[in-house]
């Protein structure tokens, strides 16, 4: 039986509830002696920035694993109207970036508990985060592990795609 690269996409996401899949995922990796890189975020409209980032994450270690804010969580930290794209939507774009391994959506407004789960070896950050508390970074570093910020695309950010598109709607199109 072949499986096509639609299945692909699905078999790198958990969803929440599923916390002995990812118990028995990171089990696989850890035995496989796979440095685990850690990063979360919303990744409401993926752009550039985001893709840069998560590139750069992955060259941290052998496995890529992002934590996704459900939809739930997305509206409680970026308030009424977010997320534009529903959780099953952005895990599906997250997922067909070949650097990224796994996507776990998880309900609560920081993954510190995702974070004691999985343990990884490397939480990585944008550098937006530097002088801020970074959800999981004590238990990381308890467990040896490093916690280091990733500088980020200048220009590139959801609200500020947001911000444009409000302004350019009331202008009229033009053909270039």
């Amino acid at each position: 039986m072949t499986f096509s690269k639609h299945h692909h996409l699905d078999t790198k996401i958990i969803y929440p509830g599923q916390e002995a899949g990812i118990k028995k995922q990171i089990a696989y990796y850890r035995f496989k002696d796979k440095r685990i890189v850690f990063t979360n975020g919303c990744f409401d409209i993926l752009h550039a920035g985001h893709v840069d980032y998560l590139a750069r994450a992955a060259d941290l270690g052998d496995l890529l694993v992002v934590g996704l804010n459900t939809d739930r969580s997305v509206s409680r930290i970026k308030g009424e109207g977010r997320p534009l794209n529903d959780q099953v939507a952005r895990a599906r774009v997250l997922a067909a970036l070949s650097f990224v391994d796994l996507i776990i959506l998880f309900d609560e407004d920081t993954p510190e508990n995702l974070v004691g789960l999985i343990s990884p070896d490397i939480l990585v950050k944008g550098d937006d985060y530097k002088d801020k508390f970074i959800a999981g970074a004590d238990h990381v570093i308890s467990k040896g592990g490093q916690v280091i910020t990733l500088s980020l695309l200048e220009g590139f950010s959801t609200s500020e795609i947001m911000r444009r598109i409000q302004r350019d709607a009331t202008r009229p199109f033009k053909k270039k």
